[in-house]
């Protein structure tokens, strides 16, 4: 069978798990480094959900760089459905937490200054952005994975 590039335990797929991590870490970030977060439910929303994404990605990160190191690609059928029902969750629930974070913040912005500074609201938009990516990231690994799922 062919390996099938940014499927579960290629190379292609560490990268996507790196660049998930590193997104949805500065995500976290960007949004944590202001005080008030807590104050709007879509930014607790984003920091819960860049919260289980990071821990999901960590661990396929180095499920992958096993796999990568060892030259044993773990296809297994139900671990590829388990992998790909995770990412195809957590990449509709990044989408909801990065879009309705962006939503707010462009509120915030257009309401008035006092409800939120602009260097709190950069901050924020910037985290919408990492949370951006961190979906495309997640989105694309999941495509991956179902391509690779009808060939077991």
């Amino acid at each position: 069978m062919d390996e099938l590039p940014g499927a579960f335990g290629t190379s292609a797929s560490f990268a996507l798990r790196l660049g998930q991590t590193v997104f949805s870490s500065a995500s976290l970030l960007f949004m944590c480094l202001g005080v008030d977060f807590y104050g709007y439910t879509a930014f607790c929303f984003l920091v819960t959900v860049m919260g289980l994404v990071i821990s999901w990605s960590i661990t396929l990160l180095v499920v992958d760089a096993y796999s990568v190191f060892i030259k044993c690609l773990p296809h297994q059928r139900k671990l590829i459905l388990i992998v790909f029902l995770g990412d195809m969750v957590l990449s509709y629930l990044s989408l909801a937490a990065a879009c309705s974070t962006a939503s707010v913040t462009d509120l915030l912005l257009d309401a008035d200054a006092s409800y939120c500074p602009a260097k709190l609201c950069g901050r924020y938009q910037l985290s919408a952005a990492m949370a951006f990516l961190a979906w495309f990231l997640s989105s694309a690994s999941c495509l991956f994975n179902f391509w690779l799922l009808p060939s077991l």
